[in-house]
């Protein structure tokens, strides 16, 4: 008999639950490469010309659109120049968001500088118009956009800046509007129509990584979403009246949107089958835009139909209920890492009935091992009689082997749920708990949640009822603690505590659980 015949269902789920996990886990912070912050160091004007040149023809009904031409000069001059409390933007030439900081503090790398969400050296940059007609779009990346202030000051009310370029027999004006939350109003004029698009630009690359989403979002007219991820775009693919056209990674976004009529749009391949954005323009267009960090709060303060930007990927249903109840426990306790900690709480009181009904099954098999030794021994060479004999005994005592993987398996999409909730919540970032917790985003950097988690999980583990007939299927359970608390080392603070939380109420419930069992074995002796 192999090993893994031995291995009960139980430990079998328990055993897939956990090799899953460290699956997505560790591939997600220890085989991915991390890109750093953009900085100036980064552009060049080769970068910015091969950008321009290599950009792709946007389709749409059969009719292309030319792409940048080959002698596209340097476009590294800055025209205008918006600043407000959270951000700065920069604008070139060509009427492009070429560059865009954000300001806040927690928005700095390790050396204290100011996260770049936007770059010249980008393939697609916000605002970057292209038109059907081949000369016409040689001609406008050319001739440069005049501004009518070089400087502006965002306040409360927003702050406003005209662009305006002249080409051969047509006038170009882009009025924008720029808000304190990152939001800004486009509207495009052309003297006379002209077939053109638009992009919202290529994603921001702060926080990459191959676990959470990074590519292209399209909410459609229907509300529902449909992303694109980089690396796999395959054709030329179109929306008729999509309300959001976003491009994101992990934790920042830039996306066009018009939430009422809609936005006809295509998503094109451009470098390495990444998907780029585009939106048809018509000579009077009206829409509005955003560059910035996924924050929740703040998208919902913009228009609560842009929360879908915030994307979990197949546990969306999931996880943001969940993420709402985070942010809900945020409100009253006004600390993330408490918010954590009540959420934890919560999900284990909605999943007791299922966790209880595992723990007593578990019970219940564990006063089974010794008689299902007996059978092991007696029958290990006739498998077929073996089984036949301990579904009697089963059927005999009322225990099901099956009892303790249904609830494990019920509640493996809801764990997930919470860890691509923790991991995708920029929300965390620069929050604090208590004492040495100064950002929950990152790792603990005394690695005490991580060892208090792995005491937890061995205090569990040896408070919990097995059915372990193999000694090897012990020694497989006892090095999960050590595991984990290896590999946790490195994990975000926010995640950890999680884990902490769940062992704790864990250990909680299976005390419970143990002292009903105990009463029962009393219950005999007290009427002798």
């Amino acid at each position: 008999m192999s090993m893994t015949d031995k291995l009960t269902p139980q430990v079998r789920i328990i055993i897939a639950t956990v090799l899953s996990f460290l699956f997505f886990a560790l591939y997600d912070h220890f085989f991915i490469p991390k890109n750093p912050p953009m900085t100036d160091a980064n552009t060049s004007v080769a970068s910015e010309q091969k950008a321009a040149t290599s950009a792709p023809s946007v389709t749409t009904n059969s009719q292309d659109v030319t792409a940048a031409p080959t002698n596209a000069t340097s476009t590294t001059e800055v025209i205008a120049t918006i600043k407000a409390a959270s951000y700065e933007i920069q604008i070139d030439r060509l009427g492009r968001i070429a560059k865009m900081y954000l300001q806040e503090g927690k928005y700095k790398d390790d050396k204290g500088e100011r996260f770049q969400l936007i770059d010249a050296s980008q393939n697609l940059l916000p605002l970057e118009i292209r038109f059907k007609d081949k000369s016409l779009n040689d001609d406008a990346f050319a001739m440069s956009y005049s501004a009518d202030k070089n400087a502006v000051e965002v306040d409360e009310k927003g702050a406003t800046v005209v662009l305006t370029q002249q080409l051969s027999g047509l006038s170009v004006t882009k009025t924008l509007t720029f808000y304190p939350n990152g939001n800004y109003d486009i509207h495009v004029m052309l003297s006379s129509p002209k077939e053109y698009f638009i992009s919202p630009g290529f994603r921001p690359h702060v926080a990459i990584d191959s676990y959470t989403f990074h590519g292209a979002l399209i909410k459609k007219s229907d509300d529902t979403i449909q992303t694109i991820d980089d690396g796999s775009a395959k054709s030329d693919v179109q929306f008729s009246a999509a309300k959001i056209v976003a491009a994101a990674d992990k934790y920042y976004t830039t996306f066009f949107y018009s939430l009422d009529k809609g936005l006809n749009s295509v998503v094109t391949i451009g470098k390495d089958k990444d998907p780029l954005l585009f939106v048809q323009g018509e000579a009077d267009f009206k829409l509005g835009g955003y560059i910035g960090p996924k924050d929740h709060k703040l998208l919902h303060s913009i228009h609560p139909g842009l929360t879908d930007v915030v994307e979990y990927g197949f546990f969306t249903f999931i996880a943001k209920p969940l993420f709402m109840l985070l942010s809900y426990l945020h409100g009253i306790f006004g600390n993330w890492g408490w918010a954590i900690v009540g959420m934890t709480i919560i999900v284990r009181l909605v999943l007791y009935p299922l966790t209880y009904k595992g723990m007593v099954s578990m019970n219940k098999l564990k006063e089974l091992a010794p008689k299902i030794k007996e059978l092991q021994k007696k029958y290990g060479d006739d498998k077929q009689k073996l089984n036949m004999h301990m579904m009697e005994l089963y059927k005999k005592h009322g225990a099901n082997p099956m009892g303790g993987c249904l609830p494990i398996i019920l509640q493996i999409p809801v764990f997930f749920a919470v860890y691509r909730v923790l991991q995708n919540a920029i929300e965390l970032k620069g929050a604090e708990w208590i004492l040495w917790i100064n950002d929950l985003a990152v790792m603990d950097p005394y690695f005490i949640l991580p060892i208090l988690m792995g005491i937890t999980m061995f205090v569990h583990q040896r408070i919990t009822p097995t059915s372990f007939t193999d000694p090897m299927q012990e020694k497989i359970m006892k090095f999960l603690p050590l595991i984990f608390t290896f590999f946790f080392v490195t994990f975000p603070a926010g995640l950890t505590l999680y884990w902490f939380t769940n062992n704790l109420a864990s250990i909680v419930q299976q005390f419970y659980v143990n002292r009903i069992f105990a009463k029962k074995h009393e219950e005999p002796k007290v009427e002798k």
